[in-house]
């Protein structure tokens, strides 16, 4: 049934067959279509693009080709037009940082955020606090996401705190890009219900998972696009609800975003169009006609994506399990990761899981291995995966259970030294799948850490892993 992403890996992923590279970081990146590539090249070469904000023939090309893209995202994401609209960013996390500083928060505000979390979202507690809100975490479970009773009535006792008429916002990570953990969207529902204001940060749900605005109407919502189809970088973008953009109160304007600036003075005309008065210089002209195409090859893959997904997983996970040491029959690999409840069996069906896998590896005795030595003996059997705590450190915490770590850390203190107070590296090593991933990819994970279980082989690799530090 999903035979159509296996004639997409033939076509448009030659290189990986060329270069013999077993990538399974699609949560890092997602591996872009050689087609798109082509095709934007081509579009390029035969048109005359200028900078939006002109209008002259090139500037009006470039400005269509960006109404074009708007729409495109909005109908993607089934973002009603008459309430929605699209505002391009460099990435997700500028799509977030746009929320953040230009939220009106109080000192009556509240900032309710998930601990698994990605970064780009505890950043916004910097502004929370500056204007004297409170920040509120709802914990992890040890298997990351969130319990939902819990984080209701976390948001209920927030909510009689704050007072209904108070700016608060609730920020919600779609999809922990550590934990495996799909959190409850309907929590925005919940959080809309009670008066916040609702920030969905979609970047690691969105390239695999079927998302509608129609259905779960947050305020605003964050995606990368290279993240969803590889190609092109360097672009975001935040969907978000006009008359949440009202609401903003930007602390400063850049080209692009005025109309009339006084100088000397202070009086400043914002732009008319809305999405402008965000939107910081200019636009990504040049890449936004590539968005239209991403977005539609997507949209034709999407039903078939999980439930190929699902089933690599599903495989990746119960071989990986079964592999032990050649001397002490040991595990090799302790998958710590949220698993699916359920395997998908039809086209169209929505996991309740991401297609993720993270882990710790460990040697004959037990003790784990270094993620370093991890990755360097990946990279020597030409495997990309990812190791660390994936910038998102309250995910990694509940996986890790190092919570009585995290409660101890001072201002000031590096890396290094809270690693030698764990008494390991911290982080896992993360295999993600995506696009086009396909059945060889996982089964060369499997046969690479089969190579680690053989004495022999891990000595070996682990020699040249120690000459390498040496001359680091």
């Amino acid at each position: 049934m999903t035979w159509l992403l296996d004639g997409l890996r033939e076509t448009d992923y030659t290189r990986l067959l060329k270069t013999k590279e077993v990538y399974v970081d699609y949560m890092g990146g997602c591996l872009y279509p050689e087609h798109l590539v082509h095709l934007h090249a081509g579009f390029l070469s035969s048109s005359v693009l200028g900078n939006t904000h002109s209008a002259s023939n090139s500037s009006m090309l470039s400005l269509a080709h960006a109404k074009e893209a708007r729409n495109m995202v909005l109908s993607f994401f089934r973002a009603p037009a008459d309430e929605y609209t699209v505002v391009f960013t460099a990435n997700a996390s500028a799509a977030m940082k746009l929320v953040g500083e230009a939220f009106p928060f109080t000192g009556a505000s509240s900032y309710v955020l998930c601990a698994d979390s990605h970064n780009s979202l505890h950043g916004i507690r910097q502004y929370a606090a500056e204007r004297g809100a409170r920040v509120i975490y709802i914990p992890a479970t040890p298997q990351g996401g969130v319990d939902f009773d819990d984080s209701e009535a976390i948001l209920r006792k927030s909510a009689l705190v704050s007072g209904s008429s108070t700016s608060s916002l609730f920020a919600l990570t779609g999809q922990s890009n550590i934990t495996n953990s799909k959190l409850p969207l309907s929590l925005l529902t919940v959080a809309s219900s009670l008066g916040y204001s609702t920030l969905l940060d979609a970047a690691a749900l969105a390239p695999t998972s079927y998302i509608s605005l129609e259905d779960i109407r947050p305020d605003a919502m964050a995606v990368s696009f290279y993240k969803m189809f590889g190609y092109p970088t360097g672009v975001g973008a935040l969907v978000v609800k006009k008359s949440f953009l009202r609401r903003l109160q930007r602390p400063w304007f850049a080209g692009g975003t005025v109309s009339i600036v006084q100088v000397p003075g202070s009086v400043v005309t914002r732009s008319y169009e809305l999405h402008e008065q965000f939107e910081d210089g200019t636009i990504n002209y040049l890449s936004l006609p590539a968005i239209v195409d991403g977005l539609r090859m997507l949209s034709a893959y999407m039903p078939f994506l999980p439930l190929r997904l699902s089933a690599l997983t599903h495989y990746a996970i119960t071989n990986l399990k079964s592999i032990v040491h050649d001397g002490s029959g040991r595990s090799v690999v302790r998958i710590l990761s949220r698993h699916s409840s359920k395997r998908l069996h039809f086209v169209g069906e929505q996991a309740d899981t991401g297609s993720i896998i993270s882990a710790i590896f460990l040697g004959p005795d037990g003790e784990m291995l270094p993620n370093s030595f991890v990755e360097y003996a990946a990279s020597v059997y030409n495997i990309s995966l990812r190791t660390g705590c994936m910038c998102n450190p309250g995910g990694a915490t509940a996986l890790l259970n190092l919570q009585e770590d995290m409660d101890k850390l001072y201002s000031g203190i590096t890396l290094h030294e809270l690693e030698r107070c764990v008494g390991h590296e911290l982080g896992v090593v993360r295999i993600s799948l995506g696009l086009a991933s396909n059945f060889w990819d996982v089964w060369s994970v499997v046969k690479f850490v089969e190579k680690l279980a053989s004495g022999s082989t891990r000595t070996d690799l682990w020699e040249r892993w120690l000459e390498t530090h040496k001359t680091r």
